[in-house]
């Protein structure tokens, strides 16, 4: 019987993520910790808030907003804004200019 009430669980957490995916940062773990790891000075390690990110939920539309919304510091979706950059760098190359990497 716990088996059940386990999946009943789990499935009315996707529904409700699913159909509030606009409020994500709601599920995000991020707002549980100091928001300073995931805004490290230069030079220091993103090790920290990506090790949070790598456990997150919501991981997938945290990225996708830092993408549209151009944002360029801090450790966003689990990417550095270096990560970031190089990401956009690829997704823009054509297909005809694209290195590849063989």
């Amino acid at each position: 019987m716990w088996i059940t009430a386990e999946l009943l669980a789990l499935a009315a957490v996707a529904w409700v993520m699913l159909w509030r995916l606009d409020d994500w940062r709601e599920w995000a773990l991020c707002a549980e910790v100091d928001p300073d790891a995931f805004f490290p000075e230069k030079g220091e390690s993103t090790r920290a808030a990506k090790n949070i990110c790598r456990k997150c939920l919501v991981k997938v539309e945290c990225l996708r907003s830092a993408l549209a919304n151009d944002e360029r510091f801090g450790v966003w979706g689990g990417l550095s804004d270096r990560e970031r950059r190089r990401l956009r760098r690829i997704a823009s190359e054509s297909p005809a200019t694209r290195t590849d990497p063989t």
